[in-house]
């Protein structure tokens, strides 16, 4: 069983290395309240970090999990994924690698309002971030090939990502409908005034069959 880490930098340097990441989460915690702007910073790699965010959003240090989520949301603002399709933790001085299994962030909560194409569909995520699927922050659908389900995801911010959670998706589908899209009938749902396809509607008539 692992042992959870607290929320101190003291905490996290029981588990080993103390000074640098001791050093990170000051510089993150400096780096200002609500959402630094990291996608200007352009600071030098500083190596990887033994931190990994699986895929059912729990964050793990040296392989403990880090279990206090004031310190998982203060990481959180200062995540950056970048054209080399590694993501990093950035302050304005250093720039290090983690490991992300499947996305950073897991939407774990949904809420719809209004109707056709007034309709808006909000996410909240495991960390706390608010965002309404449209334009700004798309929706879009994988196939899960080992599985044969679906794998959703919605834009957060910058190139960051979060997998909309399996009961949340539940949900989401029964705000599906069916819409043509280049001459093809697809099964999609709509949000903000965009509409994003799940999956073509003759699929669906045979998973439904």
């Amino acid at each position: 069983m692992h042992r959870e880490l607290d929320d101190t930098p003291q905490g996290l340097g029981k588990a080993g290395d103390t000074a640098g990441l001791s050093a990170l989460i000051s510089r993150a915690a400096r780096a200002g309240k609500g959402l630094p702007p990291v996608e200007r910073w352009n600071p030098p790699f500083c190596g990887d970090l033994d931190m990994e965010i699986r895929a059912d959003g729990t964050w793990f240090y040296l392989g403990t999990p880090i279990g206090r989520m004031p310190l998982v949301q203060l990481f959180s603002t200062v995540l950056r994924k970048d054209e080399d399709g590694k993501t990093y933790l950035v302050t304005p001085v250093e720039r290090v690698g983690i490991r992300v299994v499947d996305a950073p962030f897991v939407a774990v909560e949904m809420n719809v309002s209004g109707e056709g194409d007034s309709q808006v569909i909000t996410f909240r995520t495991n960390v706390g971030d608010v965002v309404e699927a449209g334009p700004d922050h798309p929706l879009r659908f994988v196939d899960e090939d080992e599985t044969g389900g679906l794998k959703p995801y919605v834009l957060v911010r910058g190139r960051l990502e979060a997998l909309v959670a399996r009961p949340v998706m539940y949900e989401l589908v029964e705000f599906g409908e069916e819409v043509e899209i280049g001459g093809v009938p697809m099964f999609a749902v709509r949000s903000n005034g965009a509409v994003y396809p799940i999956m073509p509607a003759e699929k669906l008539r045979r998973l439904s069959a």
